[in-house]
């Protein structure tokens, strides 16, 4: 993929690329909450994780921890404001879910803020989910460290049959 400033490209995050992720979650404080940045920080450090990039720029990250061989959970993925909307998260997403796919990985599960906490700000984030084939199995709230009041929407996507 060739944007704007050059070719995009998806390659294992790096300690190098931990500021430029944090960063994008700091400026998207409607989306995280205050605690997240740094919570980020120490999963990038014992997670598997990702990056999309122009040239030096971070311009998306997911995070990834496996659950067993057979099951991964996404536990963040963030694509900075003025990059969204143009193909990053789904580049990021494909690539990260193609190479869970190839070691074994059965299935993955995300989670997000729930439609019946009624905010419109996460319809898109929702939408992102379900149109790369996740499935929502759950709404959960509380959700063991999410705000009481926060209900968490549970999604999964099969990589492969697991029967």
């Amino acid at each position: 993929m060739t944007g704007v400033n050059g070719p995009v490209a998806v390659r294992p995050a790096t300690a190098d690329d931990i500021g430029g992720c944090v960063d994008i979650i700091r400026a998207l404080p409607e989306f995280f909450t205050p605690d997240v940045p740094e919570t980020v920080r120490a999963d990038l450090s014992r997670h598997r994780g990702w990056v999309v990039t122009m040239g030096s720029q971070v311009l998306g990250f997911v995070v990834v921890a496996l659950r067993s061989d057979a099951a991964a959970e996404i536990r963040w993925m963030a694509v900075a404001a003025d990059s969204r909307g143009v193909g990053h998260g789904t580049t990021l997403i494909d690539h990260v879910l193609g190479e869970l796919e190839e070691e074994g990985v059965s299935v993955v599960e995300v989670k997000t803020l729930d439609h019946s906490a009624s905010d419109p700000t996460y319809e898109p984030t929702r939408a992102f989910w379900e149109h790369r084939g996740f499935v929502q199995i759950d709404t959960i709230d509380p959700l063991p460290g999410w705000q009481p009041g926060n209900p968490s929407a549970i999604y999964v996507a099969a990589l492969k049959p697991t029967r």
